[in-house]
């Protein structure tokens, strides 16, 4: 149990903002889990440093009075004081005079730390020697705390073990600013503001004094280009691999963060929520990009990936720490800044974000596009953006005024094997791909993408000659039909990302690299060893592992012919889940499993087996023990269970009688697609003319969805005679290509306007599911701009759609809004129906018989 008796001793809680914390029993983690730690520099009598790590459920602190250092030479005093409350790891502030500490206290530094000695840090304490990873934002190395002989046990010694120091940065206390607010402790003691500042160069840009409109709040989105380029008038930032977020800091000092799809993410990035609200402004809206960075610095989607989840999971801060890049800003202190040239912009942005931290000012280089492009390649990065330096901020549009470009990233590797496949690709499914490690291989993933049947011909006779028995890796995968080969052929692939287990990300095969042996296809610096492709994430507490889904099978092939993997599902679902999370939250949900891939046997599942584990929410309706997908890893669990299209009632289970939407499903069958997307354009025509809100997104096989929001406003019968008059109106207007007849036989090629998927236990392909056909589609929300003749819903794959929603976001989101006024939309459709009909009768009244 913490013991807080000394420090709530020493402090008043009516006198002092200091946090005074909760009573609560100590989480007990692994010894080399990571656990937190904060540096903090106190202007109180004397200045110093504060050193506090967590340790069974308090932060342990010592005073540091000259401060850590990175310098091995050197050894600091350090004298361990009472310990504090873990809410202390997020003050700075002022102690007021009169108190117990008083004077200025910033953020120096904060970040997580492990036990590198096998001990747990309680036991080092009690040993007298912490030996200590320290990952922070200005600390990141190799430290210990060493308790000196004598002094009561109080007296402490800080060791670098930094193996090498940069020349100037022996003491680290010359970077003084807070990592959350970039305020100096002087700075802080004496209340500086950067509002004046700012507010100066707001004025001198002739920037308008108003509030942005919530329309605003939509990110400016950037064209791709293909090649860097240098041109006068631009400048060039990095590109960083993570999520789109606009900050917005409120003058009561409340922030938001809104990712591109429109979903509130404040609490899903609490800390970079906490910075917002710390910087030295009183009013603000940024836009930047959160990255999850890996020990080389670089941003790691697949590390941003484990804190997309619906609620914030414990100790995700500590565990997969973030920091947002903040490149532009829309408004400050009361002024628009869209209006502003992109220069004068950053300039104001500089005044007041800080370089270090959770919060960081993205800076750029003026002209030299190619020169940063290199030096992105040389490092891994994902590309550059080039902006022009007079470009205004267009809210919600793609600009030609910003560019893009990705760095390709190729790798050249052995080909260890090769799985069959179906159909014109029988004889050669996808290729087993390996890094050279050492003597041996170790498994990189499969490759199907990208393999034409001339490649696939030249290949397969290859191939078969060099087969072998056993396979040449150490870690080879268990694949069902896999044929393994002599690592003596080279291919080169192109990929987005390389995981902490060595697998590719979305490979795609680029040629045969004739002209390397198999001993050049080492894996790229920090990727040289495999881990196991079942386990949890290195840091996740044990605990928290226990309650993982365990991916079985990765390798296996569920698309023959593209070649796409159950690993290369999972994958896209984890990246769907930001913005698949609020259609499935709370919602009973109906797989159909596909334990073979697509052109296996499949089966429907409504029940939730009794094997399922205990943390997976279920919800029995009608003796039907349905999954609630609520969580990240609920999803992976179930479509590790073979799941491929995931199908979802339109209530949710608080009030399953009320749906959020009523749907028109335009189901072609033999029809031509043109006549999907004209009826779908007079729906949408009509529902503009009545003003009522509507959405469409692909079906995800061959036909449209069109969704009108209710707010749970009616129950299921009504919503669906709502429907049947809207699918009627639509085909008496229509007569020629929509009907409302299901028998197939009976529809004469038209389009089948289906409101009967409306109703009590009705399901429909939940936006961003995949469907069990080629190509692998995807039920994917459309702007009503896309609903064109143009449009092909074939290509809305999974290596397509989460692009396309990165570019545009979520244009489907708001059918989980307010509904449609019901009453006064059903009176003007059965207006026009009665009109309708009356047309037809004085027709067939006119027409001599």
């Amino acid at each position: 149990m913490p013991d807080l008796k000394r420090y709530r001793e020493k402090r008043d809680p009516n006198a002092t903002p200091e946090p005074f914390g909760e009573e609560t029993d100590a989480r007990a983690l692994p010894p080399g889990a990571l656990r937190a730690f904060v540096i903090q520099q106190h202007a109180a009598r004397s200045m110093h440093w504060d050193l506090r790590l967590e340790i069974d459920g308090v932060l342990t602190s010592w005073a540091l009075p000259k401060g850590p250092t990175l310098d091995p030479r050197e050894k600091h005093f350090a004298a361990q004081t009472e310990d504090h409350p873990l809410e202390y790891g997020d003050f700075e502030g002022i102690i007021p005079a009169g108190n117990y500490g008083a004077g200025a206290m910033i953020l120096w530094d904060r970040g997580s730390y492990r036990s590198v000695d096998g001990r747990s840090p309680a036991e080092g304490l009690a040993a007298g020697k912490l030996d200590l990873l320290l990952l922070g934002h200005k600390l990141h190395g190799r430290f210990a705390l060493v308790r000196m002989k004598g002094e009561g046990g109080k007296s402490w010694l800080w060791l670098s073990k930094v193996k090498s120091t940069p020349e100037g940065h022996e003491i680290v206390v010359a970077q003084p600013e807070s990592v959350v607010s970039g305020l100096t402790v002087t700075e802080l003691r004496e209340q500086v503001t950067r509002t004046a500042r700012v507010t100066e160069l707001a004025r001198a840009a002739r920037a308008a004094k108003r509030a942005l409109s919530a329309g605003a709040l939509d990110p400016m989105l950037a064209e791709t280009a293909d090649q860097p380029f240098t041109r006068d008038g631009w400048i060039f930032e990095l590109k960083y691999d993570g999520a789109r977020v606009l900050a917005s800091k409120a003058r009561d000092g409340s922030v938001k963060l809104v990712a591109r799809s429109g979903r509130d993410v404040t609490r899903t990035y609490a800390e970079i929520t906490r910075a917002v609200r710390q910087l030295p402004v009183s009013e603000c809206v940024l836009d930047g990009e959160v990255v999850a960075l890996d020990e080389r610095g670089r941003a790691s989607f697949e590390r941003l990936q484990r804190r997309f989840r619906g609620e914030p999971e414990p100790r995700a801060e500590t565990n997969t720490p973030v920091v947002y890049f903040a490149f532009d800003v829309l408004s400050i202190e009361g002024h628009d800044l869209r209006g502003v040239a992109l220069l004068a912009r950053k300039e104001i942005l500089a005044g007041f974000v800080p370089r270090i931290g959770f919060v960081r000012f993205a800076d750029h280089i003026v002209r030299e596009g190619e020169a940063l492009f290199e030096i992105a390649r040389a490092s891994e990065l994902e590309g550059v953006v080039g902006k022009r330096a007079d470009s205004r901020y267009e809210s919600g549009r793609r600009s030609a005024s910003w560019q893009k470009i990705r760095v390709a990233r190729s790798a050249a590797l052995a080909i260890v094997g090769f799985t069959r496949g179906k159909g014109s690709r029988a004889p050669l499914g996808a290729l087993l791909l390996a890094w050279r490690k050492g003597e041996s291989f170790v498994f990189a993933g499969a490759v199907g993408s990208g393999l034409d049947s001339r490649a696939l011909e030249l290949l397969r006779t290859k191939l078969e000659a060099s087969r072998v028995g056993a396979p040449p890796l150490e870690n080879a995968p268990k694949l069902a039909g896999a044929v393994f080969v002599r690592p003596q052929l080279v291919c080169e692939v192109r990929y987005v990302e390389v995981t902490s287990a060595g697998l590719l990300r979305q490979p795609v095969f680029l040629r045969m690299r004739d002209d390397l042996e198999s001993s050049a296809c080492d894996a790229p610096p920090g990727h040289d060893s495999a881990v196991e492709l079942e386990s949890p994430p290195p840091s996740l507490p044990a605990a928290e592992a226990d309650a993982q889904p365990r991916l079985t099978r990765l390798d296996k092939i569920f698309w023959p012919v593209e070649g796409y993997t159950k690993g290369d599902l999972l994958q896209y679902y984890e990246e769907a889940w930001p913005w698949l999370a609020p259609y499935l939250r709370d919602r009973p949900l109906v797989l159909t499993r596909y334990p073979d891939g697509i052109e296996g046997k499949s089966f429907y599942q409504k029940n939730a087996p009794e094997f399922t584990p205990d943390w997976v929410t279920r919800e029995t309706i009608e003796g039907t023990d349905y999954f609630i997908c609520n969580e990240l890893r609920t999803l992976l669990h179930v479509i590790n269970s073979g799941a491929i299209p995931l199908h979802v009632w339109s209530a949710r289970r608080a009030a399953l009688d009320r749906p959020d939407w009523l749907i028109l499903d335009l189901d072609p069958k033999e029809a031509p697609f043109a006549h999907v997307v004209a009826i779908a354009r007079h729906i949408h025509g009509l529902l503009q003319d009545l003003g009522a809100a509507h959405f469409v997104k692909t079906s995800g096989q061959a036909g449209l969805h069109v969704l009108v929001p209710l707010g749970r406003a009616l129950e299921h019968d009504d919503a669906r005679r709502l429907a049947e008059v809207l699918a009627r109106a639509v085909c008496a207007d229509l007569p020629e290509i929509a009907t409302i007849t299901r028998p197939v036989a009976a529809r004469a090629d038209r389009v089948y306007v289906d409101y009967l998927q409306n109703g009590r236990g009705k399901l429909i392909a939940a936006p961003f599911s995949v469907r069990p056909r080629p190509h692998a589609p995807v039920s994917t929300p459309l702007a009503w701009s896309a609903v064109t003749t143009k449009l092909d819903p074939a290509k809305l794959t999974i290596k397509t759609a989460l692009r396309r929603m990165r570019d545009t976001g979520d244009p489907l989101l708001e059918v989980l809004g307010p509904g449609v006024n019901a009453v006064e939309l059903l009176g003007a459709l059965a207006e026009r129906l009665a009109h309708a009909k009356a047309g037809r009768t004085a027709k067939r009244a006119r027409t001599p018989s």
